[in-house]
């Protein structure tokens, strides 16, 4: 006789991997007024980020010690905070002004796929694990951000109080950032906002701290990877943003999507954005399987990874509208 044990499969936790490149290349997260200024500016964006991309590509090969690192091309539309034309217009154009500087979109992304992805309320997950730092010192005196909205990377300046009578009102004390070096620069994030009716908006920076976990492939659902790539495999594209898929995959040669670290080249006005989106990285509970995956894997080819999720995004930041 032989004891049989019955275990439900739910109870074992399994996190699919993913396939991870040495590096994934944005090249470009525009918004829809640019994409209105039409193919001038989508010809001058690409011209100043090719030197960049090229930057990076021999980057990844001297950090990794390979000939030809494993790298990665994106490109970002914002379809969330504003709806313009449509693919079948838009996306070819994008293409052609990428070729034309001797550039390749591997994968296409949308927005609002940082959002929503199919039924996965992705935003709303990353928000769940939100693991605010807390100041040296505080009392807990302040409502926490799954509450308020707002994110800080330090002790935000005390709310002046009318004082009570036969009281000394506090002295003004300024913001302090957490991980100060001698002068603290403080920030404090917008993560949300809900209109009369609740509906909510999520901001800018916390959707971009999304694609940022997405392109490490950092993020799950139910163990199950949340920014699958969809072939493209039409002959044009759809007239209906809803109907491009959230990730899709225009090069069948490109390396994986996902990859050990991230390298974005942005037009400065986005700096301000993306240090936010390091304040919201800092402060996310990523997925603990995703991260053990990592490891093993870069372990394993040798491949030097930050321990902190932040510290494995890079930007290049050129002049410019």
């Amino acid at each position: 006789m032989t004891e049989a044990v019955f275990r439900e499969t739910a109870a074992e936790p399994r996190t699919q991997a993913v396939p991870l490149s040495h590096l994934s290349l944005e090249l470009g997260h525009l918004y829809m007024e640019d994409f209105e200024a039409g193919p001038q500016r989508l010809r001058e964006h690409f011209a100043q980020v090719r030197p960049w991309a090229e930057a990076a590509r021999a980057a990844a090969a001297v950090r990794t010690g390979t000939r030809r690192p494993r790298v990665s091309t994106c490109f970002l539309i914002d379809d969330y905070f504003a709806r313009f034309s449509s693919p079948a217009e838009l996306v070819p154009m994008l293409l052609a002004e990428a070729e034309r500087a001797g550039l390749v979109v591997d994968y296409l992304a949308r927005e609002s796929g940082c959002a929503v992805t199919g039924k996965v309320p992705v935003a709303e997950a990353v928000a769940g694990r939100l693991v605010e730092e807390p100041p040296p010192g505080s009392y807990g005196n302040r409502p926490p951000a799954a509450q308020t909205g707002w994110l800080a990377n330090g002790e935000r300046s005390p709310v002046a109080r009318a004082p009570q009578a036969m009281k000394t009102a506090a002295a003004w004390q300024p913001p302090r950032e957490t991980a100060v070096r001698r002068h603290s620069v403080f920030l404090d994030v917008e993560l949300w906002s809900d209109d009369a009716e609740g509906r909510r908006t999520w901001s800018c920076p916390f959707l971009a701290a999304v694609w940022q976990l997405g392109r490490l492939g950092l993020l799950r659902n139910e163990g199950d990877p949340v920014f699958d790539p969809h072939p493209h495999s039409a002959d044009a594209f759809p007239d209906d943003w809803d109907d491009l898929p959230a990730l899709l995959r225009l090069n069948e040669r490109a390396d994986p999507f996902a990859a050990y670290r991230t390298c974005s080249v942005l037009p400065s006005r986005f700096l301000p954005v993306e240090h936010a989106v390091r304040v919201v990285l800092d402060q996310i509970e990523v997925d603990r399987g995703a991260l053990d995956q990592v490891a093993e894997r870069s372990a394993r080819e040798r491949v030097t990874v930050p321990d902190s999720v932040a510290d494995r995004v890079s930007y290049v930041f050129y002049a410019g509208p």
